[in-house]
């Protein structure tokens, strides 16, 4: 399993003891360090000795960690953990298990508790509100494309054929990993909440400018890889929601131009009534947000 990991050197102490709790031992545990200046080494080789394997590299961002990680792994699965994040000490024996008796699959997906800065719970992300049906999901995925890295087992084979992380990526390489491996391997869900991820801590990515950018880049290269393999109709309304929740995001922003240039995208692509009624309910809210500007509201 690989932990990818940059100037957290509190943060990762609680991913490894997680690892280390497993009820399922894990042989291979290999730490990342991308380029940390923070003493992440010193503490990690006085706390763990040799029951990681500790690798730095100069700054090249997560995805890179990961791929470095993958590249030296050992065993026939891989996980990973995102150094904020923790799993639940049944998480690897459940996925191994149900790889091990669904030879077909390529990957295996789990529910996940988010938890805020201070690790206190405040949702849920239950995958099958997302992937109602075990097997060739990608339909679904284009929908919905999202994925917690920490909540993820897959077979070796899935990495020699879809590769790892796209490193040109600053966001969304998740979800991108995600839709390639949806296109060669099915993928399965445990319902079971067997790992915890932070949201909302200051070093997070969630918050680049790029985010809404490079969701859409990625969810337009998916569906044009999927021509021929995802019937057009869904392809057009993955497309258009795609639009629309990031035009969403570019209000947000304040991106005003960006905002109006994706929602009469996703208004022309709109293939039914439910998705066009999306569009017209982001009106109001757009215009509050106007509003609020000029009058020098947040």
């Amino acid at each position: 399993m690989i932990i990818p990991t940059y100037n957290r050197r509190e943060l990762v102490q609680r991913a490894i003891d997680s690892v280390l709790a497993q009820t399922h031992p894990v042989d291979d545990i290999i730490v990342i360090d991308d380029g940390s200046t923070d003493g992440t080494d010193e503490m990690l080789r006085a706390r763990y000795g040799e029951r990681i394997r500790y690798h730095w590299q100069a700054n090249a961002g997560v995805s890179a960690a990961r791929n470095a990680g993958m590249a030296i792994a050992r065993g026939r699965y891989f996980a990973l953990l995102d150094s904020d994040d923790v799993w639940r000490t049944e998480k690897t024996a459940r996925q191994v298990a149900w790889l091990d008796a669904h030879p077909e699959f390529g990957m295996v997906l789990c529910d996940v508790v988010r938890v805020d800065a201070d690790h206190k719970p405040y949702n849920v992300f239950h995958r099958r509100e997302v992937l109602p049906e075990d097997g060739w999901v990608l339909h679904r995925l284009l929908l919905n494309p999202s994925l917690v890295p920490a909540s993820i087992m897959f077979r070796r084979e899935v990495f020699d054929t879809c590769g790892g992380f796209d490193p040109s990526l600053r966001t969304a390489e998740d979800l991108d990993f995600h839709l390639r491996v949806a296109r060669r391997w099915q993928i399965g869900v445990i319902e079971a909440e067997l790992v915890e991820a932070m949201r909302g801590h200051q070093d997070g990515l969630s918050g680049e400018a790029t985010t809404y950018d490079d969701y859409v880049k990625v969810v337009e290269r998916a569906i044009a890889d999927a021509d021929g393999l995802i019937d057009d109709a869904i392809r057009h309304e993955a497309m258009a929601l795609t639009y629309l929740r990031n035009a969403r995001g570019m209000l947000m922003r304040r991106r005003w131009r960006d905002a109006r240039r994706l929602w009469l995208a996703g208004w022309r692509l709109a293939p039914n009534a439910s998705t066009r009624r999306s569009a017209l309910a982001m009106l109001p809210f757009a215009a509050k947000r106007l509003l609020n500007v000029m009058l020098g509201r947040s």
